[in-house]
């Protein structure tokens, strides 16, 4: 049975506007009775110089709840002085099933939704209590939608289609998911951790270990944590302590989504700059010529998501002698660190089975490993998460079953083909956010253009498209501007574009349009690689080990470069190969 339609009214967000709405709920009613009487969810929305804002609270007494708001108005330092704004408007959401967890876990969502949404500037609530099993549970996600389609009708400038906001990076990466039980389970050892080590006045660095495949949460996880660390000392008001905190991401796009994260839940307020690259956050400590000032302090506390792209050697931006998370744990207390061997794309970042297990076994014999198994990223069930694997970890491909679910993998005859489907995916509101990406098995240059082309493409026979972020680079500033806090795979630009592993790493797509170019082969019934026929130099060097000698591991990042391109669809995967034999192959098992 279908639940009941919600009530929104929008007001005025002034004290005359309450007053009046009051006058009018004087009566008896369903509705008058449900608004007085209830818990309900508000939202205050405003607008700064074309820029949205809202904050979102829930109350067992609305009228009291916003007296309160509005008796802070003239606090320069507040977020209720906006308020004063003319344009300032108050939404009342109620509903005959609403209990006050009912309303916790409706604030919640509305919370996640405008943060990540790209018409919401800032989100002014730093609260998160998200509710086990309760009476009706089971009845949120329909009351929510409702709720969403409802806002939607009444402000669709502001309130974005549903299907929009959950493609977004922001939404995907945001700390303010549920966790499954592995993550819960994993969170409050993590934190307790945490606040032990920063607990006690010894010197001794406290290494954290997460462990998990492609998929498994990793980041979500990280960014719950983090969210709550510094949550938590921003509310803690008797307290004077301060929490030095530092996230770190080795890799340009993800850093656009945490730092947009961090902004919009209003996170940053008095502290210095959080988010960093690893060389960022390595340089604050080395004294210069040109800036004499270095900081001497170490962190508290050093989130490292995607640790498997750290560099592991110097390069002309990292100096050190031993590698950039030596470097790191040296100027933290705590560091967390999240890593997947099986995403370590080339020679920079390599480490050896043994190097991985010392840092393994540091951890374990502190009570410090944790490791993720749950699948969180695709739709798609055991038979066809088996069939990837066996496909791009042991090189073989068997007969997909046809108990396939709702994922959907397709192989094509021609790109041609590939890009018309992805096409119309993006197309459609529910699957926007499908795109082409290949194997880095086509020459690119992203500081030079190409002597006799616009830009560096991905040519295969008639079909010649261009690589990763070349279409916005001979853009117009217009152009530029518009799309410069997003990442490649939101820009829509890039749907006439070709991501590989340097832009779409970390990311999800809700369709993956994969081509495997000529470095991925089928012989003799198994995936060969061929680093001939690969443009990815930096996993065609060769790297010094220990004992002096060189050796080359293209073949194992070229491995991992195929397991990370075939993760990406969360609803679908489909594929062009351009050796014959592979995709003769996949289109007999598929």
């Amino acid at each position: 049975m279908s639940v009941e339609e919600p009530i929104i009214i929008k007001i005025d967000d002034n004290i005359n506007s309450l007053n009046e709405l009051y006058k009018k709920l004087e009566g008896k009613g369903k509705k008058n009775t449900l608004i007085k009487e209830y818990p309900i969810v508000y939202i205050h929305n405003w607008e700064n110089n074309g820029k949205n804002y809202a904050y979102v609270g829930e109350s067992n007494n609305l009228y009291q709840r916003t007296g309160q708001h509005y008796a802070k108005m003239n606090d320069p330092k507040s977020w209720q002085k906006n308020l004063k704004n003319k344009n300032a408007s108050l939404y009342v959401i109620a509903h005959p099933e609403f209990h006050k967890s009912l309303t916790l876990d409706i604030e919640n969502e509305l919370i996640r939704y405008l943060s990540s949404s790209s018409s919401f500037e800032k989100v002014y609530n730093g609260k998160f209590n998200p509710q086990n099993k309760y009476y009706k549970s089971e009845d949120l996600n329909e009351i929510f939608c409702k709720t969403w389609k409802k806002l939607r009708k009444m402000d669709s400038k502001r309130y974005l289609l549903e299907s929009e906001i959950r493609n977004s990076p922001i939404y995907k990466a945001s700390p303010l998911h549920k966790l499954n039980s592995e993550q819960k389970i994993a969170k409050e050892k993590i934190l307790s951790k945490i606040y032990h080590a920063l607990a006690d006045n010894k010197d001794n660095s406290k290494l954290i270990w997460v462990q998990g495949d492609a998929g498994t949460g990793k980041t979500v996880l990280m960014s719950s944590m983090f969210y709550e660390l510094l949550s938590k000392y921003d509310d803690d008001t008797e307290s004077e302590e301060t929490l030095d905190a530092a996230f770190i991401v080795n890799n340009d796009e993800q850093l656009k989504v945490y730092k947009e994260i961090i902004k919009k839940l209003n996170l940053i307020k008095d502290r210095h700059k959080v988010v960093f690259n690893p060389t960022q956050f390595i340089n604050q400590f080395i004294e210069k010529k040109n800036s004499p000032i270095k900081r001497t302090k170490s962190y508290d506390v050093v989130f490292v998501d995607e640790a498997h792209l750290l560099l592991t050697r110097k390069n002309q931006a990292f100096t050190g002698e031993h590698g950039q998370l030596v470097e790191i744990i040296k100027h933290a207390k705590v560091v967390v660190v999240m890593f997947d061997k099986r995403q370590i794309m080339n020679a920079e970042q390599y480490l050896s089975d043994e190097e991985i297990k010392n840092y393994e076994e540091k951890a374990k014999s502190q009570d410090n490993f944790v490791e993720l198994t749950e699948q969180m990223r695709m739709n798609a069930n055991p038979e066809v998460m088996k069939w990837l694997r066996n496909f791009y970890i042991d090189g073989i491909i068997n007969p997909l079953t046809k108990k396939r679910g709702k994922y959907e993998i397709k192989i094509f005859d021609t790109p041609f083909q590939l890009e018309k489907a992805i096409q119309k995916k993006e197309k459609n509101k529910s699957t926007k956010l499908s795109r082409i990406i290949a194997t880095y098995d086509w020459k690119y240059n992203g500081e030079n253009p190409p002597k006799d082309e616009k830009y560096w493409n991905v040519k295969i026979g008639d079909w010649v498209r261009p690589w990763n972020k070349e279409i916005i680079r001979y853009s117009n500033k217009k152009e530029t501007k518009a799309v410069s806090g997003l990442t490649w795979s939101e820009q829509p630009q890039t749907i006439n574009e070709v991501g590989s592993i340097y832009t779409i790493h970390g990311f999800d797509l809700s369709y993956a349009g994969v081509i495997l170019g000529p470095s991925i082969k089928y012989r003799d019934g198994h995936i060969v690689y061929d680093p001939s026929c690969s443009f990815n130099e930096k996993a065609k060097q060769k790297r010094k080990l220990k004992d002096g000698s060189k050796k080359s591991f293209c073949e194992i990042f070229l491995n991992h470069e195929l397991g990370v391109l075939l993760t990406r669809g969360v609803n679908g995967l489909y594929i062009y190969a351009c050796d014959e034999e592979l995709r003769e192959r996949l289109k007999k098992c598929v």
